[in-house]
């Protein structure tokens, strides 16, 4: 297999300053209809935003003879490979974890989201539930669910795969994918579109900031936006008079009502 693209800590915090709005849109104008993981959320609104290369983790239903107490002990434990992926699991990467959308049982609770916090990964995203929900909205890490549960990981799901192909939420993720958070929710972006993505979204935030502000001051979405030729001009106009996203944009007389 060919070694995969390089992806730098630079352009992963480019991405992560990146809305999921914008990313969405260039994805899907790319041909890529449902990137958006829908229904998952950050656990601690506060510290939702990042990107990082997926580490997956496939969850399949549990059984009473295999997914038992001593499943869990004593460590190191091959057969327990939730405890494995914290402990293979990087800098920069986030652990997404196939739960079948399944809330049943925690995906994973605060002490292994602590372990993979202090060894700076990304974050970690679940379409499943975790436990400890105060805790790990206490915490300065990233972390996506569909829900908080109390009940044990073994009472419904089985850690059976690391790092192979999943679906997280109904979308495909594969090992290496480029993970976004900005708190409305997570993208996926296949890896070899990161760096692409990451220039078309950067000027399409800027540009839509742009926009916002011209309706903001009471112009009418016809002749904004979507833009035409005219109001690309005008940004264009306005960015090289040296104007910034912050700063209001000139409202022609006649557009405003």
């Amino acid at each position: 297999m060919p070694d995969p693209i390089a992806i730098s800590s630079e352009l992963l915090d480019r991405l992560a300053r990146i809305s999921s709005g914008s990313l969405t849109t260039e994805l899907f104008r790319k041909g890529l209809r449902q990137c958006f993981l829908v229904g998952l959320k950050a656990l601690n609104p506060a510290c939702a935003k990042f990107a990082g290369e997926a580490f997956t983790m496939r969850y399949i239903p549990a059984r009473e003879d295999i997914d038992t107490y001593a499943t869990l002990t004593p460590y190191p434990n091959p057969m327990n490979l939730q405890w494995e992926a914290v402990e293979q699991i990087g800098p920069r990467q986030v652990l997404v974890i196939d739960s079948r959308n399944d809330v049943s049982s925690a995906s994973a609770g605060n002490v292994l989201l602590t372990r993979m916090m202090v060894k700076g990964c990304a974050g970690v995203v679940t379409d499943g539930a975790f436990r400890d929900g105060l805790e790990i909205g206490q915490m300065a890490f990233p972390a996506y669910a569909r829900d908080v549960v109390a009940s044990t990981r073994l009472s419904t799901h089985h850690a059976a795969d690391l790092n192979v192909p999943i679906a997280c939420a109904g979308v495909a993720v594969y090992p290496g994918d480029i993970l976004v958070g900005d708190g409305d929710g997570v993208t996926v972006i296949p890896r070899a579109m990161a760096a692409e993505i990451a220039d078309l979204c950067e000027a399409r935030d800027a540009f839509e900031a742009y926009v916002q502000l011209r309706i903001a001051a009471g112009e009418s979405l016809y002749g904004v936006y979507p833009p035409t030729p005219q109001t690309r001009a005008d940004y264009a106009a306005w960015q090289a008079a040296g104007s910034k996203p912050e700063d209001a944009p000139k409202i022609r007389a006649e557009t405003v009502s």
